[in-house]
């Protein structure tokens, strides 16, 4: 028997991943009878069915199954020898793909980015705002070439917990404060104790469901009774409604440099300082261009954090 051409096993793991012939040649950009035609081929190789054609789609025998396994243990090798290789990259040239929240894009990156970019004309940052914090080690597929790549090089996160087989910096704590817009004839002015504000003030909130935040559990513990007038679902939404003074809200304290308007009225509440980290994945630390982006990037955010507490 011939040996085995990875991109049919790459048509099977899409088919697998996707139930679907025609999803499976999208995933791939490649044609629905090019998709038909490799995994025909395939089970002819190997002399065994590897997809029951249901009505609801393709699902994998179990045959099928074992090929699948083997297949992913092959790309996730794939991975790693391509991460070993970039990790040993000494120029300052080339794509960096950095993953990050929206709240972090407008108010840490900005100014460390664009210094960084003017100092290593080289490199071209691509910036992913991300809600979540992704596995660097994971791959995604690239519609556009029908190759696989890294979903990003360096993760830029609020977070009290980051995944251990990342390594970074911890860039220093971004504290919380409830914040007023300034002026304003029926909101407070000045610091005022925390149980006063739950119990007298009107709030800004994020929406009920929310869970997956640490700010998110705060709130339902200590917003229970408060009068909540609105509720929305991030950071930049909050600031937006306490701009137009219907009430009081929670805010990261570094926020205030773009919301001169915005005023802190209560102390840094201590169970809501997060940390602010820069991760990547170990095989990528030695690589020129994410060392560098971790040192410059990451001391110009640390620099923003600082005076954020002073």
């Amino acid at each position: 028997m011939s040996a085995l051409n990875w991109s049919d096993l790459r048509i099977a793991l899409a088919i697998g991943h996707t139930g679907s012939l025609a999803q499976a040649a999208r995933e791939l950009n490649v044609n629905h009878s090019t998709v038909l035609r490799r995994l025909d081929a395939l089970e002819d190789r190997l002399g065994a069915r590897l997809f029951e054609r249901l009505r609801t789609g393709y699902e994998p025998t179990e045959a099928g199954h074992l090929l699948l396994e083997q297949a992913r243990r092959m790309a996730d090798q794939a991975d790693e020898i391509e991460r070993r290789v970039m990790g040993r990259d000494r120029e300052l040239t080339g794509l960096l793909r950095v993953t990050t929240a929206f709240v972090v894009m407008e108010h840490l990156l900005p100014k460390p980015l664009a210094s960084f970019a003017r100092t290593y004309p080289g490199i071209e940052v691509e910036v992913m705002e991300n809600a979540f914090l992704v596995d660097l080690a994971r791959r995604r597929a690239e519609v556009a070439q029908g190759l696989l790549q890294r979903e990003a090089d360096v993760a830029l996160r609020l977070s009290a917990h980051v995944a251990e087989h990342l390594v970074g910096r911890r860039l220093g704590p971004a504290p919380c404060q409830v914040f007023a817009l300034r002026g304003a004839p029926d909101l407070p002015q000045s610091i005022t104790p925390l149980s006063q504000l739950v119990r007298e003030a009107p709030w800004v909130a994020f929406e009920r469901d929310a869970h997956a935040r640490v700010y998110d559990r705060w709130m339902r513990q200590h917003l229970q009774a408060a009068q909540v007038r609105v509720r929305v679902d991030i950071f930049n939404a909050v600031a937006a409604m306490l701009h137009t003074g219907i009430g009081v809200g929670l805010l990261p304290s570094f926020m205030q440099a773009r919301h001169p308007e915005l005023i802190p009225v209560s102390e840094p509440i201590p169970e809501l300082e997060t940390p602010v980290w820069m991760l990547t994945h170990p095989d990528l630390r030695d690589t020129a261009r994410v060392r560098a982006f971790l040192q410059h990037v990451g001391d110009g955010i640390a620099s923003i954090l600082h005076a954020a507490r002073t």
